[in-house]
């Protein structure tokens, strides 16, 4: 990061932004990461001064866009808009990376902070994890659930760990492919990114019975938390803006103000509310630490959810 220590303070936060700044989105438009990333472009255009192009840059569950970004020149005009828990995530389950999460990236704004959820058709008789699991236990193996991530992937395997459950896990590209599924029977309950959840049980296909944080949102307070149910678990998600870890501190630091305003304000408290999150508030340097953190729980998440490498 020696990055960080170039160039006078004033310098640096007088030339930027000098140019358009480009936000790069792991998944594809109309997705819920790209809802997200394309509001906060929105907001940032008159506070930067400049127009702000959205990239979709999909593939290798977020990695490509990873990599893209990690690889863009470091002067913060490329800001990867993005789930910090993926990058940590990805980083025990894609082999061969070129990327180090905790070195090659470091967070410069944030945004939301997001549970994964645990659902169920809106017509289904459970309406607790304790009935789900009932269910489960005695299907056996013909039992199935939906995941579209590694944080559901995750959720799932400590779901079934714990409850000693035999169901079997059906990975889908993006959890609005499962929807038919879900509803059909086909599969018995899902583990999916809060967005898409909020979405599909304000339109009264699914509904929501918990939450992976260890605590519950201020947004859907009346959805309990996987522990209050009886399955611990602690699985964080948000979304945050992210740039080389070379990017000059000024550079970061101006990038991380211009985020915070709008994170802040009663728009953005709205709109993450909305999709089923609160928002991320906090100093530059408590975000960086608990990205880090995050990287090292993600190794044992992978290994409790017996994920194996890929790529």
């Amino acid at each position: 990061m020696s990055g960080l220590l170039l160039g006078p303070r004033s310098a640096w936060a007088q030339a930027f932004p000098s140019q358009d700044v480009h936000f790069i989105c792991a998944f594809p438009a109309g997705s819920g990461a790209d809802v997200i990333v394309r509001w906060y472009a929105d907001k940032l255009r008159p506070i930067m001064g400049r127009n702000i192009v959205v990239e979709n840059k999909v593939g290798a569950i977020g990695h490509l866009a990873t990599e893209y970004a990690a690889r863009a020149k470091p002067d913060g005009h490329t800001i990867y808009v993005h789930g910090p828990a993926s990058l940590a995530a990805n980083q025990h389950i894609i082999k061969n990376s070129t990327v180090d999460a905790a070195k090659d990236i470091v967070i410069a704004g944030t945004i939301n902070r997001q549970p994964t959820m645990m659902v169920v058709r809106a017509d289904a008789p459970w309406k607790t994890v304790a009935d789900v699991t009932a269910h489960v236990r005695a299907k056996g193996e013909k039992a199935t659930y939906g995941i579209s991530n590694p944080v559901g992937k995750v959720m799932g395997a400590i779901y079934k760990e714990h409850q000693k459950l035999q169901a079997v896990e059906v990975t889908y590209r993006t959890a609005s492919d499962s929807l038919n599924d879900l509803a059909s029977g086909a599969i018995d309950y899902g583990m999916y990114d809060n967005i898409f959840a909020a979405a599909q049980a304000n339109a009264g296909r699914i509904r929501m019975l918990a939450i992976s944080m260890p605590q519950r949102l201020q947004a859907i307070p009346d959805i309990p938390t996987m522990t209050e149910q009886g399955v611990p678990m602690s699985l964080t998600g948000g979304f945050a803006a992210m740039v080389p870890s070379a990017t000059p501190k000024p550079i970061i630091d101006q990038i991380f103000k211009m985020f915070d305003q709008v994170t802040r304000s009663e728009d953005a408290k709205k709109f993450v509310n909305s999709i089923a999150s609160d928002p991320w508030i906090t100093t530059w340097e408590e975000a960086q630490a608990f990205y880090v953190e995050d990287i090292k729980a993600w190794g044992d998440y992978v290994k409790l959810a017996k994920i194996e490498p890929q790529g």
